[in-house]
């Protein structure tokens, strides 16, 4: 740039550009292209190192995965087992209680007989013991009169 006073007096700047036909250029256009390339080949590098790692922990992974899968499903069938088990032991328990409520309900039956007969007895009783008291006194009025 070629800065001048003009005899008019005013600043008037020229510009000027040297070009060489691409010479100078070419060097930097060639390092920027190796430059480049070089860090495609890094990014590559660096790419394929985390990718066999992400593979690796992929397969790590899965088989942790997996593990877990079959212990959840082993305590669920542990799980399943012992529930079989509580209900299997409340159905029998069901079972009994039915059949003490049945063998109940056919002694309450049973048992109105068994009071009425008890009663019957009762009146057997008091009056086999009316006749017994009867027969002592008559027992004692003759041995008064063999006394006698």
């Amino acid at each position: 740039m070629v800065a001048g006073f003009s005899p008019s007096g005013r600043n008037e700047s020229k510009i000027e550009v040297k070009v060489d036909g691409g010479m100078g250029s070419r060097p930097i256009v060639v390092v920027l292209v190796v430059a480049m390339v070089f860090g495609i080949a890094v990014y590559l590098r660096l790419w394929a190192i985390d990718f066999s790692d992400t593979s690796d922990d992929a397969d790590v992974l899965r088989r942790q995965f997996d593990l877990a899968n079959r212990e959840a499903m082993d305590e669920s069938a542990e799980w399943r087992r012992m529930f079989d088990g509580e209900r299997e032991r409340a159905s029998k328990c069901e079972v009994e209680l039915r059949e003490a409520k049945e063998s109940n309900h056919q002694e309450e039956g049973g048992a109105a007989g068994c009071f009425s007969k008890l009663a019957e007895l009762r009146k057997e009783n008091s009056g086999l013991l009316q006749q017994i008291e009867a027969l002592k006194h008559e027992l004692q009025v003759e041995r008064l009169k063999c006394n006698s």
